[in-house]
């Protein structure tokens, strides 16, 4: 059984599996300099199917740092099981080395412990899959700030966008050797861009961001689901909320104001699925459908200004401000940028804006 706290890198030894498929790997950064799919198989092209784990179940395993570990094992093997039964296989990949099915909607203590093998309840198979989907939710975190680094000159927002990610881990994560060593290496690589923001810091040992731009020098990249299907998954949703309300003598409503019938929770879908009902391309919803998706789309978009607001009063610097809309406008897609009308223009603008704020700051210091 591998130790969750034994120091062993718990994104690289993650039982027998994947150490005949990565080797001997000391630290993300070392899995991160590895060529093309050769660390992970199918890493960046799962091909499973889409599987949501209901409100109920999310929320069981999001349960928080208070939650007892042992339970997050338990409830981790369930939820994994649970996969199997809805997709009708046995295994986390088929004959052809894909995956067949969907970790993502695991919370991040989840993964760590099926990826570490907590408790020794997990294939090699599983502890695989659990972790090409910690490397690809890392990936994930730093993608929208590389991205804004190639349009800013600022490397630092990658830097932090990493710490915000590695601060973020569950107590048994933060007890690795592996985490505080690459803590430690993100600390080092802050301070050395607040010297050179342009420059990506280099000479680091176990820098895990100086490893993913080296690979991912535009910002990971994975291949989006087909906009239709996303209709068509959030068609379902929604279809699936109506007979659940009809099932309660009830009627499902999409106006707030409504007293009666049961109001339609669109909480549980993501911007992208939300957009897709916003924009109606296929004509799949009712206008009703159509408004209260852009009154959801609405109010996460004030809740991601306000969100980059509060950080630059945070921080004290105003220039974060820009920051945040720009990191916000990296990790959308296409069709959400055009439902919540967050143009190309938009984003310049928060460039202009990001570069006259540090230009004042500076002349500032020198004054």
């Amino acid at each position: 059984m591998t130790s969750i706290t034994n120091g062993l890198n718990n994104y690289a030894q993650y039982g027998a599996a994947y150490a005949r498929t990565a080797g001997v790997q000391t630290s993300l950064a070392t899995i991160l300099n590895g060529s093309g799919d050769d660390v992970l198989p199918n890493a960046s092209n799962n091909a499973a199917t889409q599987l949501t784990l209901s409100a109920a179940a999310r929320a069981q395993l999001a349960g928080g740092s208070s939650k007892d570990f042992s339970a997050v094992i338990s409830d981790s093997r369930a939820a994994i099981d649970k996969l199997y039964k809805a997709s009708g296989v046995a295994a986390p990949y088929d004959a052809s080395g894909k995956p067949t099915i969907d970790l993502s909607g695991l919370d991040r203590r989840a993964l760590f412990a099926i990826a570490s093998n907590a408790g020794g309840g997990f294939t090699d198979a599983e502890q695989t899959l659990a972790a090409a989907t910690r490397i690809a939710q890392f990936n994930d975190a730093l993608s929208p700030a590389t991205q804004t680094a190639n349009l800013i000159g600022d490397f630092s927002t990658v830097y932090k966008a990493a710490a915000s990610y590695l601060d973020s881990a569950s107590s048994e994560e933060k007890a690795t050797a592996t985490w505080q060593t690459e803590r430690a290496a993100i600390t080092k690589g802050l301070a050395a861009t607040q010297s050179d923001p342009s420059k990506i810091p280099s000479g680091i040992s176990n820098d895990p961001v100086a490893a993913y731009l080296a690979r991912y020098p535009s910002g990971s990249t994975t291949t989006a689901k087909d906009f239709g299907s996303v209709a068509k998954q959030a068609r379902a949703a929604l279809d699936d909320q109506a007979k659940q309300a009809t099932a309660a003598g009830k009627l499902l409503v999409y106006d707030p104001a409504r007293k009666t019938g049961q109001q339609a929770d669109l909480s549980a879908l993501d911007n992208r699925a939300l957009s897709a009902i916003s924009l109606n391309k296929d004509d799949l919803f009712s206008k009703e459908e159509v408004f209260a998706a852009k009154r959801e789309l609405d109010g996460r978009n004030r809740a991601s200004i306000l969100a980059a607001l509060k950080q630059s009063q945070t921080s004290g610097n105003p220039a974060d401000f820009s920051l945040g809309l720009l990191n916000t406008y990296a990790g959308m897609s296409a069709e959400e940028r055009t439902a919540t009308n967050w143009t190309p223009a938009f984003r310049d603008n928060a460039v202009q804006s990001y570069k006259a704020t540090n230009s004042l700051l500076s002349m500032l210091k020198r004054g």
